[in-house]
């Protein structure tokens, strides 16, 4: 049987290396690519850790560049001179339009050329930013663009898209990568190594490995 091959879209965050490590286990290394994104970001370290994270499980990496999107759109992870808030209702400032709608569209055109049916998001709505691309009903309506945009049956697997960020942390020990993940990955907004624990992005993410932590001690 012709084995089956699978596309990560692959950031070297937390949740898309957690979906990673779980597709590797699921296809082999072998037929499982990464496919990350320059979209002009405001930091250089999370490709720097999914370049490292990517070789180090033997997967093949693909950077693209969606650097000019700069050119058509404004928001903080795109400019270092802006201050990132923490949401206070509505569409958080960190919002990047089109993103998630870019990344797999760019990710199904080239799993198509790779013979791939397969897209894996580590996107999720359950302790999501307030991202209107992150939600389960536009993931699903992106699927069915994508088959009647190129004639192609994917399928886009979302396995983190209901669960917390403690029940992620949870998934990454079952998978006896908990350790690797909180030393090889980078989730931090503003960029700093080992995360500056204030920004939104890192505030998720410790506060969802204390509650898993606390709950696995108890």
């Amino acid at each position: 049987m012709t084995p089956q091959k699978a596309v990560v879209v692959f950031s070297g965050g937390q949740d898309s290396t957690t979906c990673l490590i779980q597709a590797v286990r699921r296809y082999g290394s072998e037929n499982v690519e990464a496919v990350t994104f320059q979209y002009g970001q405001r930091h250089a370290r999370e490709l720097e850790c999914a370049r490292f994270i990517a070789r180090d499980l033997g997967v093949r990496q693909t950077l693209l560049d969606l650097s000019p999107m700069q050119h058509i759109t404004h928001n903080t992870l795109m400019d270092e001179t802006a201050e990132i808030q923490a949401p206070a209702g509505g569409v958080p400032n960190t919002f990047v339009d089109g993103r998630n709608a870019l990344f797999l569209l760019y990710a199904a055109v080239y799993a198509k050329s790779r013979n791939a049916r397969h897209i894996i998001t580590g996107v999720c709505e359950t302790d999501f930013s307030g991202y209107p691309d992150c939600r389960d009903i536009f993931i699903k309506s992106m699927n069915v663009t994508l088959n009647l945009a190129m004639d192609y049956t994917f399928q886009i697997h979302t396995p983190l898209m209901h669960l917390t960020k403690a029940q992620t942390w949870a998934l990454a020990d079952e998978m006896g990568c908990l350790d690797y993940i909180r030393r090889h990955t980078h989730t931090c907004y503003q960029g700093t190594a080992g995360g500056c624990g204030t920004c939104p992005a890192c505030v998720l993410r410790e506060r969802g490995l204390t509650e898993y932590l606390t709950g696995r001690a108890s």
